[in-house]
C-alpha cells in the first residue's frame, strides 16, 4: 500500500514523545513489508522540507498550528498517490475526512487530552478544551476505524461513541535482559519523559526528597528535556542529575542501573518508558491514571498509587527499597511483563489491520 500518516510531529523533532516513537517504529517496518510510507508533520528549525529516513519519506511543512491546514492541502494535491490515510490525533485532529472522501481512512489516537488541558493551556481555553473542544473535534471520527494503544484509551473512545476501535500495543526499543542484573549498592530512582507540566517531573523531585530522608545516599536521575527543566534545575537537590536527551543505548544503560522508575504523569496513552524500564528489570511506581494503569500491573511489575500524591510515590518507593524480597519479586515480574511487547509483532498487526481496512474501501459516511 501507499500510506500517508499525518502527525503534528515526527521523531527528529526535539519535542517528540511516545506517539512519535510508535509512528516511527511501525512505519519503518511497514516499509520493510513492501509498503510506501509518507509521514507529513510540522517543520522545525534546521529541518529539511522533504527527506527520507529508514525508507520513510518525511514531509515537513507548517508550524504548531498551521501544520493541520498544510497537511490537508498536501493530501488534496497528492490525493491519487495514496491508498490509505492515517489521521494521527494528538488532541487536535487533521480533519482529513474533509479531503479524503472516498479514500480509506484510519484514525490513530494514543490518548485523550482530558486533564492535560489544565496543565498545558491557560484559562479559559483549558475549561473549554476539557468540556467542549475535544469531544466536539472527535465527533466526526466515531464511524472511522480507529487504532489506539491501551484499553484505557479504547474505553474513553467508546464512551465518546466510537464504533470500531482496535488496540495495537507499543513495543520496546531493546531486547529484555535474560536475567536480573546487579544493581548499584545505593538506591537510584529514575524519571524518563518530557519535562512539561502534564508529566509532573516536579512530583518525582518532591518524592525523591522524601525518599532521601530514609535513604540519604539515594540518587535521582532525570532523563528528558522541556520547558520545566531550567526551573527544576535551579531547585535541584543534592543527588539529582539532569541528563537531558540521551541516546537509546545510554537510556537503556541508565534504566538497567536504576532500582525504581517514578512515573507521576497526569495521564498517558500507554507509558512506553515504563515497559522500557521493565525490560531492564526496573519496576515502576506511578499514579493510577489512564495509560499507567495499563502498563503497570500493581503489585506484580510495580506499584500504583493515588494520583497527584508525591508522598504516595515516596512511601511506595521506600517500601520497595526496604524489602529485598519485594524488590526482587517486582523486578522479575517487570522483566517477564516486558517480554510481551515487540515492535515486530505490533507492526505486523498494524499492517494486517490497515490492509483489511483498505480492502473494505472508503470510510462509512456519517
Amino acid at each position: 500500500m501507499r500510506i500517508l500518516i499525518l502527525n503534528f510531529r515526527e521523531l527528529a523533532n526535539a519535542a517528540a514523545g511516545g506517539a512519535e516513537v510508535f509512528t516511527e517504529e511501525i512505519s519503518k517496518r511497514l516499509v520493510q513489508y513492501g509498503n510506501d510510507v509518507t509521514i507529513f508533520s510540522s517543520a522545525f528549525d534546521g529541518c529539511e522540507e522533504d527527506s527520507y529516513r529508514t525508507g520513510i519519506r518525511i514531509v515537513r511543512k507548517g508550524g504548531k498550528y498551521s501544520v493541520y491546514r498544510n497537511a490537508r492541502k498536501f493530501l488534496k494535491e497528492h490525493f491519487s498517490e495514496f491508498d490509505l490515510v492515517v489521521d494521527e490525533i494528538n488532541t487536535i485532529p487533521f480533519q482529513a475526512y474533509k479531503v479524503a472522501k472516498g479514500k480509506p481512512l484510519v484514525a490513530l489516537i494514543h490518548q485523550l487530552a482530558r486533564e492535560i488541558w489544565y496543565h498545558e493551556t491557560w484559562f479559559p481555553l483549558n475549561v473549554v478544551g476539557y468540556h467542549v473542544l475535544e469531544s466536539f473535534w472527535l465527533r466526526h471520527y466515531r464511524e472511522i476505524p480507529t487504532i489506539t494503544v491501551s484499553e484505557s484509551t479504547r474505553s474513553d473512545l467508546l464512551q465518546l461513541g466510537f464504533k470500531d476501535v482496535h488496540i495495537i500495543r507499543n513495543g520496546i526499543g531493546a531486547e529484555p535482559l535474560r536475567e536480573l542484573p546487579v544493581k548499584p549498592d545505593h538506591p537510584i530512582l529514575i524519571f524518563v519523559g518530557r519535562m512539561v507540566s502534564s508529566k509532573q517531573p516536579d512530583h518525582a523531585l518532591k518524592a525523591y526528597l522524601m525518599i532521601k530522608e530514609r535513604f540519604p545516599d539515594a540518587k535521582l536521575w532525570v532523563i528528558g528535556d522541556g520547558y520545566l527543566r531550567p526551573r527544576l534545575e535551579k531547585q535541584c537537590a543534592d543527588g539529582v542529575r539532569f541528563f537531558g536527551h540521551v541516546s537509546g543505548e545510554e537510556k537503556f544503560e541508565l534504566l538497567r542501573q536504576a532500582h525504581i522508575m517514578l512515573s507521576p504523569s497526569v495521564r498517558e496513552g500507554w507509558g512506553v518508558s515504563v515497559i522500557e524500564a521493565n525490560s531492564m528489570a526496573t519496576p515502576a511506581i506511578g499514579y493510577a491514571v489512564p495509560g499507567l494503569k495499563d502498563s503497570i500491573i500493581d503489585g506484580t511489575t510495580g506499584c500504583l498509587v493515588q494520583p497527584n500524591n508525591p508522598s504516595g510515590l515516596a512511601k511506595a518507593a521506600c517500601q520497595v527499597l526496604d524489602d529485598a524480597d519485594l524488590r526482587r519479586k517486582l523486578s522479575i515480574g517487570a522483566l517477564d511483563w516486558s517480554r510481551h511487547f515487540n515492535w515486530d509483532n505490533s507492526a505486523a498487526e498494524f499492517n494486517s489491520l490497515t490492509q483489511s481496512i483498505s480492502n473494505r474501501g472508503s470510510r462509512p459516511e456519517g
